[in-house]
Parts: C-alpha cells; sequence; structure tokens
C-alpha cells in the first residue's frame, strides 16, 4: 500500500532491532558476580517461587509435625499419679496432698489422628516432585550464568519434559543420601563420648560437605549431557574436588545468606519469615551454579569444540546446545 508515494506494510516481518539482548560475557569471578546476581535479582524471585510451589509437600510435612491435626489429651506425669489420686478420695490427709502436689502431675499427649498420617503419606510425593523442580530450575539458573535469553516458564517444563526419568531417579537418590547423612551427623554428635564416635561425626560432616559440592554439578550435567546416572554422580564426584575453591566460595556464600535470614529472623521475625519464600533459595542455587559452570565448561565443553570429531556419523553427547 502507497501513501504519498511511499510504500507502507500493515505487517512488517522484516524490521531490525535489538531483539532479545544476551548478557556480555565475562569472568565468572567474585565481583562479576554481583553484578550478575543484582541484574538477575527479579529472574531469581520467580525461580524462588517455583522452588517453593513445586515442592508443596514439604507443607504437608510441616503440617504434619506442627501437631495442629493431632487429638491433645491431658494424661499422668508419674505412675504414682493413679495410687494418689485414689488414696485422695477417702483421706484429707495434708501430707497425701503434698505429695500429690509433687507425683500428681499430668501432661499434655498428643495423638495422631487419621487426618494426621494422611498428610505424612501426602509429604511423600517430595520424592516425585524434588528431582523434577531441581531439573527446571537448575536449567534456568545455568542459562542466567551462561547470559542466554530467558524464558521462565518454558524454560522450566522444556528441561522436565527432556530429562523427567532421570530426574525422578537423580531426586530420589538425593534426597536419600541428604536424609542419611543427616541423620548420621545428629547420631554422632548426640552420642559424643569417646574417640571413635568423635571420628565418625567429623568424617560424617566433612562428608556432608563433600556431597553439598557434588550436588553444585549433579543437576547441571545431567540437563547439559546424555549421561548415565553413575556417570553423573561420578562427574560430580571428581568436579567437586577440581573445583574446590569455587565450591568453597558458594559455600561461604550459602552460609552468610542463612546466617543473616537467621538474624533477620531473630530482630524482625515477618522479614526472616519472608525472605525463604522470595529469595533465599534461589541465591543459595544461583551462587552453586555459578560456582559450578565455568567448572564444567573448562573441563566438558570447551574441549569438545576444541578437538572436533572428524566423524560425520558421530553424535556428541550433548543434550542440548542451548
Amino acid at each position: 500500500m502507497k501513501i504519498f508515494g511511499k510504500e507502507f506494510k500493515l505487517f512488517n516481518y522484516d524490521v531490525d532491532g535489538k531483539g532479545i539482548k544476551k548478557e556480555p560475557e565475562g569472568p565468572k569471578n567474585l565481583k562479576n558476580f554481583f553484578v550478575s546476581y543484582a541484574s538477575k535479582f527479579g529472574q531469581l524471585v520467580t525461580v524462588n517461587i517455583y522452588m517453593i510451589l513445586g515442592n508443596f509437600p514439604v507443607l504437608f510435612a510441616l503440617l504434619a509435625i506442627s501437631g495442629n491435626l493431632n487429638i491433645h489429651l491431658s494424661a499422668p506425669a508419674t505412675k504414682l499419679y493413679t495410687v494418689l489420686y485414689g488414696v485422695l478420695q477417702d483421706t484429707g490427709d495434708p501430707v497425701l496432698a503434698a505429695v500429690n502436689g509433687v507425683f500428681g502431675l499430668r501432661g499434655d499427649l498428643s495423638l495422631p489422628t487419621v487426618a494426621t498420617n494422611i498428610f505424612w503419606v501426602l509429604s511423600l510425593l517430595i520424592f516425585v516432585t524434588f528431582g523434577l523442580v531441581n531439573v527446571g530450575t537448575t536449567y534456568i539458573l545455568r542459562n542466567m550464568v551462561k547470559g542466554e535469553p530467558i524464558f521462565m516458564w518454558s524454560d522450566f517444563w522444556y528441561a522436565i519434559k527432556r530429562n523427567w526419568r532421570q530426574g525422578l531417579i537423580l531426586g530420589v537418590l538425593d534426597l536419600v543420601f541428604m536424609v542419611v547423612i543427616a541423620y548420621d551427623i545428629l547420631f554422632f554428635y548426640t552420642n559424643l563420648g569417646n574417640f571413635m564416635l568423635g571420628v565418625f561425626f567429623w568424617f560424617s560432616l566433612v562428608l556432608a560437605i563433600l556431597y553439598y559440592f557434588m550436588r553444585f554439578y549433579m543437576y547441571i550435567v545431567m540437563i547439559t549431557f546424555d549421561l548415565s546416572i553413575f556417570k553423573i554422580l561420578k562427574n560430580a564426584l571428581i568436579f567437586s574436588l577440581l573445583g574446590f575453591k569455587r565450591n568453597f566460595m558458594a559455600l561461604l556464600g550459602t552460609v552468610l545468606v542463612l546466617f543473616i535470614t537467621a538474624g533477620l529472623f531473630s530482630v524482625f521475625v515477618p522479614l526472616g519469615v519472608i525472605i525463604p519464600f522470595v529469595i533465599m533459595f534461589s541465591t543459595c542455587a544461583y551462587m552453586s551454579a555459578y560456582a559450578a559452570f565455568p567448572k564444567i565448561k573448562q573441563y566438558m565443553i570447551d574441549p569438545y569444540y576444541e578437538e572436533e570429531p572428524e566423524d560425520e556419523d558421530f553424535e556428541p553427547i550433548f543434550k542440548d546446545r542451548g
């Protein structure tokens, strides 16, 4: 269509523009971390919401633990209660009344109900949701670290659809490992008393830190490379040692975030409660991804592109090039 000698198009798809701006690449160091974190703060809030809502079975467990669904009764605190109670019915002896004041105390008793047990069962859904949510959020966080354009909702489900089988398996293993390690630490700590128990306690603590470092890499390796679960765990263990310096810095950052949250909770409870639901979990996860991905790129991605295979039928181990 021409107007005053000039041609106009009603729908023109050939327009030059900036499009989606890609973040400029730079060294993934401590200085650039704060710049990157600030620029992605809004996206990290969304990731935190995905983590909270996606792992909704935790809320069922918290409700069951709270005891609000239980039956609350009053029960004797000592075995002498029934004897003293029976004697006092026939006599008003002040001595027995004084003894009853000491040994006739009653305590609160909380018994689980059917509703409590139902919520405990529903909380087991965490073994389904935990791995899948980690897959979706890790994919988003990895692309954030890479500086790639992010489409929050579609990227989240894209990663889950491509990796849901391994995500379920890895999520179950992840939860089991964390529960077992946490139980060992608490058991040996509460039973400290001899040299061997002390050795087991410190060994469990070191193992917990090592496994925490492994978790930086497990899900990123899974969504990036086509590997078996065994090789994913093996590579995560190797990277936990290769990237020890970066891993340790991420650990310090996580401890600092938890310390600040606990401090705010002690000073102003509403703010301390809100932070975990808004930004805490995604902040810790972003620090781990920021520490882990450069090492994965250095040892697993860059060597492949530096030495491209000559065989045209060769299929790379990458799950995606994004």
